[in-house]
């Protein structure tokens, strides 16, 4: 698969024919007769070819005219996994859109984050997409509300205003536009009403945390032993636990904190969120779904790290490794700091520390979840002799904190990621190894490689590949784009706690 697949006519009508689902999200298919869109892995009967055409967004369908499928709610489809694969402006945007900033800062919050103007990324937009900030924005909280309208018994009202609409009347008339049915109309259709069970009931009461049950798909295979096991093992103690086949964190998002509890299912994450703010329920779901790297294509990553022979049976025993990765990315390069040449366990009790004493307090009748982890503003002021590490490390990360807190770095979805990098290991205590390890897990980057880790090392040694650092980098450039995929099925040659599936 690849860029502008939707220009590939007969490939996409060939996976329309096939109800393709691995194409689900690459693009989307209108039907000129019946004037809706469809994922390729629609169930109804495939439309004629000639009255097919083809579409990068849903919100390119939204902007043309077509109305969503009641059948395969094509709005409902994994991301787009060209958004995490890369790091121009248009992918960087789309990461920025799906993390909410259009609804919260404007278009032209959007083109000052990323260094542009609001013309450049408009023109980039409809280049790529054929919509804009404002109809990606808009498509994001259309999908918000039916999720709302379906799984919730809110008022009509509350969700217009939890979803992001300014008013509601422009919440009935995009939900009729899109959907082609009046909100009350898609309460009334949807299976297993609100009410009947607590599971999916958010209490209306203003002010009152609000607790929502929802399926996060992915492409398959997804294969959950070292997303869940190294998200477990890592945990910081009161941020994060497993507990009851769930892994559940504190949340910081921009209008108050959530707490989420994500359970792998066969065929989908199973994810509970309780929020003090339904305003940000689509930075959650968005930011989860980016922690567990459920919008990559397993496929296409797989096939290409088989074309190694020493890889191959790796992929083929487990194949479906995602990149365990963070919600926030400030939060994961001070914790990369705190177990910089210590172990799993060490690194847990120091940031266990940081969190209890300087982190926000959060309530969690569900579990044993204490606080949020601190954020770089609440450690500026941070005493180094209160920290039990050896002086230079304690350097390093007193100045990261200070640099993450006044805005000399910032580490966020819309980071470049080469720019990202250089100015990392600027800063002193910066290593490679650092580095890389906070641009494969925070920053995103899918073919970011650690040549230097214990653990690579070793697995490259037992399976026959180069060992040292320079000749494995260089035997690794025939796995590129994909380097950060195979630095998960190499660490889980080992026996570690990360590699498994908690109990």
């Amino acid at each position: 698969m690849q860029k502008g697949m939707h220009t590939h006519r007969e490939r996409c009508v060939r996976a329309v024919q096939s109800k393709d689902a691995r194409f689900d999200g690459w693009f989307f298919t209108a039907v000129l007769t019946t004037r809706i869109y469809c994922r390729p892995s629609c169930p109804v009967v495939p439309p004629k070819p000639e009255n097919m055409t083809f579409y990068p967004s849903a919100a390119a369908c939204q902007q043309a005219g077509f109305r969503a499928c009641k059948r395969c709610r094509p709005d409902t489809s994994p991301g787009s996994p060209e958004w995490n694969q890369r790091a121009d402006a248009v992918a960087r945007a789309m990461r920025l859109i799906a993390d909410g900033v259009v609804d919260r800062e404007g278009v032209p919050g959007l083109a000052a984050r990323l260094g542009y103007s609001t013309r450049q990324i408009e023109r980039q937009l409809l280049a790529e997409l054929g919509a804009g900030p404002l109809a990606l924005a808009r498509a994001q909280r259309a999908q918000t509300a039916r999720l709302l309208i379906e799984t919730t018994a809110l008022p009509m009202a509350e969700i217009a205003f939890a979803a992001g609409f300014s008013s509601i009347r422009t919440f009935n008339d995009t939900v009729r536009e899109v959907f082609a049915l009046s909100p009350s109309g898609l309460r009334t259709r949807a299976p297993g009403r609100p009410g009947a069970t607590e599971s999916g009931r958010l209490p209306s009461t203003p002010g009152t945390p609000g607790v929502l049950s929802l399926r996060l798909p992915f492409r398959a295979p997804l294969n959950p032993d070292n997303l869940f096991g190294h998200l477990a093992a890592t945990a910081v103690p009161g941020v994060e636990e497993w507990r009851d086949g769930a892994y559940r964190r504190t949340l910081r998002l921009p209008y108050g904190h959530g707490i989420a509890a994500l359970t792998p299912k066969p065929d989908h994450i199973a994810c509970r969120l309780t929020l003090g703010d339904l305003r940000d329920l689509p930075v959650a779901i968005s930011r989860c779904r980016r922690m567990l790297d459920l919008d990559a294509d397993p496929v296409a990553i797989d096939d290409q790290l088989r074309t190694d022979p020493f890889l191959a049976p790796l992929v083929d025993k487990a194949p479906g490794r995602r990149v365990p990765r963070t919600v926030d990315e400030g939060e994961f390069a001070l914790r990369a700091v705190l177990g910089q040449q210590v172990s799993t366990a060490a690194a847990r009790t120091h940031a266990g520390r940081l969190a209890a004493v300087h982190g926000e307090p959060v309530d969690d009748p569900e579990g044993g979840l204490t606080h949020l982890f601190p954020a770089p503003e609440a450690l500026a002021a941070l005493d180094p002799e209160s920290l039990a590490m050896p002086r230079t490390r304690r350097t390093t990360l007193l100045n990261l904190v200070r640099q993450l807190a006044d805005g000399t770095l910032h580490l966020g979805v819309e980071s470049d990621w080469e720019e990202t990098r250089a100015r990392l290991l600027a800063l002193p205590g910066f290593g490679p190894w650092t580095v890389d390890v906070i641009a494969m897990r925070a920053l995103g980057d899918p073919d970011a490689f650690l040549p230097t880790d214990l653990g690579i090392r070793r697995a490259a040694q037992e399976l026959g590949l180069p060992s040292t650092p320079a000749a494995l980098t260089a035997r690794a450039a025939a796995w590129r784009p994909w380097r950060a995929y195979a630095v998960q099925y190499l660490w889980a040659t080992d026996s570690h706690p990360i590699n498994f599936l908690p109990v």
